[in-house]
């Protein structure tokens, strides 16, 4: 049987109804930078903070989130989630934390595209 070998790349792909404003979303909130944008494709593509992983943002003029939840860790739970939402960034309940494990909570994108962060808390 044959099998592909993926490289170290990942890209995530939402689709969205407004590529620039859902890019300059996800720089404000998430400090993710624009690495090109392909208009006659319909096509964002930013870095994320971890090597390898990008977002790739696709037009699409109706929005069908998936059940896929990108999980981006953060050092310090609580600030992090305080300053988005500070910024108005609308999350999906309260926090969920398991004693020693970890401290989750998932919030959307302008489209209602499920993120989340996450703190470590195994070592803590």
């Amino acid at each position: 049987m044959s099998t592909i070998t993926p490289d170290d790349k990942i890209t995530i792909a939402f689709s969205v109804t407004d590529r620039a404003a859902t890019a300059k979303w996800y720089e404000t909130h998430l400090g993710f930078q624009q690495l090109f944008a392909a208009d006659e494709a319909g096509w964002t593509e930013l870095s994320t903070n971890t090597p390898g992983v990008t977002i790739g943002l696709g037009d699409s003029e109706e929005i069908k989130t998936a059940n896929t939840m990108p999980v981006f860790g953060v050092a310090d739970f609580d600030a992090s989630r305080a300053a988005l939402e500070e910024q108005g960034v609308k999350f999906d309940g309260d926090t969920i934390e398991v004693e020693g494990m970890v401290k989750v909570a998932a919030f959307f994108d302008p489209d209602g595209n499920a993120l989340m962060i996450a703190q470590d808390l195994s070592n803590a």
